[in-house]
């Protein structure tokens, strides 16, 4: 899916979120569009509404690449871990 062209809906983000094997808060790019919108990382710790609400306002933020397989997901860095996930 390309996310920009393509932006995962409320409901695709929390299926993600409730599927994620990672960290929910890894799910949020920690770049220099979030520094610009002066967001706190703390904020999106433990808090997986906070972090749909966040990318449903802001595409851009979402980590990739997220692999989803049936209702599991996971950030694809290091690569290396898709093939494992995916096997």
């Amino acid at each position: 899916m390309l996310y920009i062209k393509e932006p995962p809906d409320e409901k695709i983000l929390n299926a993600i979120v409730n599927g994620l094997e990672d960290p929910v808060e890894d799910l949020v790019r920690k770049d220099s569009m979030f520094k610009k919108l002066e967001l706190n990382p703390d904020d999106y710790v433990n808090a997986p509404t906070k972090v749909v609400e966040i990318l449903v306002k802001h595409k851009q933020l979402l980590q990739r690449p997220v692999i989803v397989k049936g209702k599991k997901a996971i950030i694809g860095r290091p690569k290396d871990r898709i093939t494992d996930f995916l096997s």
